[in-house]
């Protein structure tokens, strides 16, 4: 069985356990609570671990892989069935940039590593942290509803009438976006999959009020 090093409210934590549930594969979570005492993260056991000191962290035998979008990929090449990417280059090519958007144009600047750097290190009060938040995934969330309105491969889910990668990338991004009470009424694309998305029951299951370390 895997084991994920996992916190609840980490994005990159949730879509990885998406992808787990959609692909119907077991794992046992192990909770690294990346506030408590300065971080677990950072502890000497962990990043022996993930150098990174990031989550997650998938175990799968003797190997440790990290990065949620590589752990992703590594579960689609080894359990193919059934499927997070689309057949086809162009239509796999989409579903990538899709997620690659979210993982590596809006998340890195409204993560925790970020955020925490804004207050402690610049000063920053929590209304000028939050509308820094605020602005950038805003931003982010009207390149994504153009790029998915605008294009006849969206389907009920990012890519077609099945969840993709993508929309293992989406639902993180939606989930942090209502915690800081960040206006999406502008995206009807994204709701409507959102929608869409919340009546599979592998979303369900990965939420993170419903994670074993859910404060």
């Amino acid at each position: 069985m895997f084991k994920l090093y996992t916190y609840w409210r980490s994005s990159a934590s949730y879509r990885v356990r998406i992808a787990l549930h959609l692909k119907g594969l077991p794992f046992e979570s192990v909770p690294v609570h990346l506030l408590r005492d300065g971080g677990e993260q950072h502890s000497a056991t962990y990043a022996a671990l993930n150098p990174s000191e990031l989550v997650p962290t998938l175990v799968d035998g003797a190997e440790a892989l990290t990065q949620s979008l590589a752990i992703i990929e590594y579960l689609e090449e080894a359990y193919p069935s059934p499927a997070l990417l689309p057949s086809g280059s162009l239509a796999r090519a989409r579903v990538r940039a899709l997620s690659q958007f979210i993982a590596c144009e809006m998340h890195p600047l409204n993560n925790l590593r970020v955020l925490q750097y804004l207050e402690r290190t610049l000063g920053l009060d929590e209304a000028t942290k939050t509308a820094w938040y605020r602005h950038w995934v805003t931003t982010g969330f009207a390149t994504l509803e153009t790029m998915l309105a605008n294009n006849p491969a969206t389907g009920r889910f990012c890519h077609g009438d099945t969840p993709t990668m993508a929309d293992c990338l989406l639902i993180p991004q939606i989930s942090n976006a209502r915690r800081f009470a960040a206006p999406l009424d502008a995206f009807p694309t994204v709701r409507r999959i959102e929608t869409e998305c919340m009546q599979v029951q592998a979303f369900l299951d990965a939420r993170p009020e419903v994670q074993v370390d859910a404060a």
